[in-house]
């Protein structure tokens, strides 16, 4: 859950994220060090007066300014390949959800189950209940097992929407007439917030998503109580 002043990103709730987080320390480190010396240059050429002729003419600092460089760019792109091709495996998901996109709000089927469907709406200000957040809450939670892969089928009725949850390191765009897929496993039982992604209309900033990761046991009798309601 993001709070004011926050400047980094939300703690990770899968294993997904962890690896973003992991990444992102490792190319802010690389960007770091280059800054610092770059700085370093400036500072130093700006204020010497003395003058290296070995430097001004060398075959051999141009080779290093042009091998270093692609090194560098292998570093970061050899995990960030790894990362990519990890965030496309999906394998034997135990739950498949379909979210799709509405103006303006979500709406969700448990494909797995014959008649599991609901919609998802915003808790209006007013409504709101002591330690709930605004503009965050919905009438109805998105309730999966917890430490189980779940796959989620995204697509949208009338605009493009995007469907995401920073903490789980999951963003997939939401497009009429066309089914997108993704997949997550929260690392730990919880309450993790996203919002629509994608700007849709007048509404764009009020349909949130709440997922509510339960264990096992609870998500059975969730689902049964939700099958007898309905």
């Amino acid at each position: 859950m993001a709070h004011p002043s926050q400047l980094g990103f939300q703690d990770a709730a899968s294993p997904m994220m962890e690896e973003l987080l992991h990444f992102h320390d490792h190319a802010l480190m690389i960007i770091f060090l280059i800054s610092t010396f770059v700085l370093y240059i400036i500072v130093a050429m700006v204020t010497t007066k003395l003058t290296n002729k070995f430097i001004l003419d060398s075959q051999e600092i141009e080779i290093i300014w042009t091998i270093l460089p692609a090194i560098i760019l292998i570093l970061i792109a050899l995990p960030s390949l790894r990362i990519l091709y990890l965030m496309d495996e999906i394998n034997d998901p135990h739950l498949t959800i379909k979210a799709m996109g509405h103006q303006w709000y979500w709406s969700y089927e448990y494909t797995d189950y014959e008649d599991l469907m609901f919609d998802s709406y915003m808790i209006p200000t007013q409504d709101l209940t002591p330690g709930q957040f605004r503009l965050l809450e919905t009438d109805h939670r998105m309730v999966i097992p917890a430490e189980s892969p779940i796959r989620v089928l995204v697509s949208a009725e009338d605009v493009l929407h995007s469907w995401a949850v920073p903490s789980l390191g999951v963003k997939m765009d939401a497009v009429p007439g066309r089914l997108n897929q993704t997949a997550f496993i929260t690392s730990r039982p919880g309450v993790f917030y996203g919002q629509c992604s994608e700007i849709c209309g007048a509404n764009h900033s009020f349909m949130p998503i709440v997922i509510e990761a339960v264990p096992l046991k609870h998500f059975e009798t969730w689902s049964s109580l939700m099958l007898q309601d309905s």
